[in-house]
C-alpha cells in the first residue's frame, strides 16, 4: 500500500471478493516474515506449481529474471507487481492473489516485511482465516517475526503456519527445524497466540510447498498446499448472534426492503428482531437473496429483508435478533494499529466507521501514549457522538472491528479492535 486513503476500500474489497467466489469453499490467506525470508518466493512457487501461473505471467516473468543475468525464473516476480518492489527487490504493497486447486479456492494476501509497513500487514490480514508467518532457518526467530505474531494474535486469525524457509541452506536438519520451533511457542504463549503449525520448506527448491520434500523423510505432517487445502474454513458456529448493518434502504412503493450483507449468524422469516440504536422490534416477513425469496439466510450472504412493521430503519442502523445483543455505548475501548502517516492524537476529533454507520467521534485517551504514528500498535479510548452496537472482537471480528477515518479528507487513520 503506498498511501492509506485506500484501506478502507481495500478491507471492503477482500470481503466483497470472498463472499463473490464461494463461501466455505474459500479460504482466505495472508502470509508476513521478514525481508528475505523468501516469503514472495514462497508464493510464487505455491502458484507456479499449483498450476495456477497463466502462460503470459510465466513468459513475463522469465524475461524479467533473465533481463537481471538469472538463469532460472525469480517466481517471487509473480508477487512483487509494483515496479518500485521490483528493483528494490522487497514487497512494500498488499498483492492480492487468487488461485483455486480442485479441492479450494484461495484468496491470497502477500503482505510486506519491514517493520515500517507493519500498517500493510494489518490490511492484508485483517479479513484472513489463516497467517502463513515464514522464518529464514538460518537466522530462525527474530524481532519482526514476533511483531508479525503479534498483529495475528491482535487480529484474532483462527489458523497460523509457522513456515520454515530455506531449509535447503542448513542441510534440511531436523534440530535447526526443532530448534526454531521451540523458540517461536515461547512467544506465541506470551502473545496468547493459538496453535500454530509448523512445517518445514525450501521455498527456492520446492520441497513441502505444494509435493512432500525427499529430503526431509524426518518430516511426517502435510505439505503447505495440502494444510491449505484440508484446513476447516472459519465458518460462523450455528449459534453465532445474527447481525445485519443497513447497508440501502430500497422502496418498492409502500414496502421497504432492507438491504446488506449479514456479517454474522443467520436470520429466518418470522424471527422477532431489534434494530440499533433505536432499539424498536419488528418480526421479518420476508428475506431475498438474488432477487429470490428464502426462509433463511446465513452469513456472509447478501440479502434484503422485509419487515412486519414501518419502522424508520436507515443506512447504518444494525438490525439483530436472538439473546445475543450487542453493546449499545458512546465510549469505546480497542486495540488499534495506526496506519496514516499524520499523527493520531489526544483531542483529536475524527470520525468512526464501523459496518456500515459513521460517527463522529474524539479521542479521549492513548493508554498512556502522547501519540500513535505510522505503524504503531496501541490502545485508544473513543467517545462517539451517537450510539454504536458493537460486539467484542473476540467475538466477532465483523461488528468488533472499525476504522479511525479523518473527517477533513477522508484519509483512513487507524484500525481498531474493540475491547469490551
Amino acid at each position: 500500500m503506498t498511501g492509506t486513503t485506500s484501506t478502507a476500500n481495500m478491507i471492503s474489497t477482500a470481503n466483497m471478493i470472498s463472499t463473490a467466489v464461494g463461501g466455505i469453499d474459500t479460504l482466505r490467506l495472508a502470509t508476513a516474515g521478514s525481508v528475505d525470508d523468501g516469503k514472495s518466493t514462497l508464493v510464487g512457487r505455491l502458484l507456479h506449481d499449483s498450476k495456477s501461473v497463466l502462460a503470459d505471467q510465466l513468459e513475463a516473468v522469465e524475461h524479467a529474471s533473465r533481463s537481471r543475468g538469472q538463469d532460472a525464473p525469480d517466481l517471487a516476480l509473480l508477487t512483487d507487481g509494483l515496479r518500485a518492489e521490483r528493483e528494490q527487490g522487497i514487497t512494500i504493497d498488499v498483492a492480492y492473489r487468487y488461485f483455486a486447486t480442485p479441492r479450494r479456492r484461495f484468496i491470497l494476501a502477500d503482505t510486506p516485511g519491514h517493520v515500517q509497513y507493519t500498517r500493510n500487514m494489518v490490511t492484508g490480514a485483517s479479513t484472513a482465516e489463516l497467517a502463513i508467518i515464514l522464518v529464514d532457518a538460518r537466522n530462525g526467530v527474530v524481532e519482526q517475526t514476533c511483531r508479525h505474531a503479534a498483529v495475528a494474535a491482535l487480529l484474532r486469525v483462527p489458523q497460523v503456519v509457522l513456515a520454515v524457509n530455506k531449509m535447503d541452506l542448513v542441510g534440511y536438519g531436523e534440530k535447526e527445524f526443532d530448534r526454531i520451533v521451540e523458540d517461536f511457542a515461547g512467544h506465541a504463549a506470551e502473545l496468547g497466540l493459538p496453535g500454530f503449525t509448523p512445517i518445514p520448506v525450501s521455498a527456492l527448491v520446492g520441497d513441502n510447498v505444494v509435493e512432500h520434500s525427499a529430503h526431509m523423510d524426518w518430516y511426517t505432517g502435510p505439505a503447505l498446499l495440502e494444510f491449505l487445502e484440508e484446513v476447516p474454513v472459519g465458518a460462523d458456529p450455528a449459534d453465532a448472534p445474527a447481525r445485519f448493518p443497513v447497508q440501502y434502504v430500497i422502496r418498492h412503493g409502500e414496502v421497504r426492503h432492507y438491504a446488506g450483507q449479514l456479517a454474522s449468524g443467520a436470520l429466518r422469516v418470522g424471527d422477532r428482531v431489534t434494530v440499533h440504536p433505536s432499539g424498536e422490534t419488528s418480526e421479518i416477513t420476508g428475506i431475498d437473496v438474488l432477487g429470490t425469496g428464502v426462509a433463511v439466510a446465513r452469513a456472509p450472504q447478501s440479502i434484503s429483508v422485509r419487515l412486519a412493521d414501518h419502522r424508520d430503519v436507515s443506512r447504518g442502523d444494525m438490525i439483530t435478533a436472538g439473546v445475543g445483543v450487542p453493546v449499545l455505548t458512546q465510549e469505546v475501548r480497542a486495540a488499534v494499529c495506526h496506519l496514516a502517516d499524520r499523527p493520531l492524537k489526544v483531542g483529536d476529533r475524527v470520525l468512526v466507521r464501523h459496518t456500515t454507520r459513521t460517527v463522529k467521534a474524539v479521542v479521549k485517551d492513548l493508554a498512556g501514549a502522547a501519540e500513535l504514528t505510522a505503524n504503531d500498535l496501541g490502545r485508544i479510548g473513543l467517545r462517539t457522538a451517537e450510539p454504536l452496537a458493537l460486539d467484542d472482537y473476540a467475538t466477532s471480528r465483523r461488528t468488533g472491528a472499525f476504522l479511525i477515518i479523518d473527517p477533513a479528507d477522508g484519509t483512513t487513520l487507524t484500525a481498531g479492535m474493540v475491547e469490551l
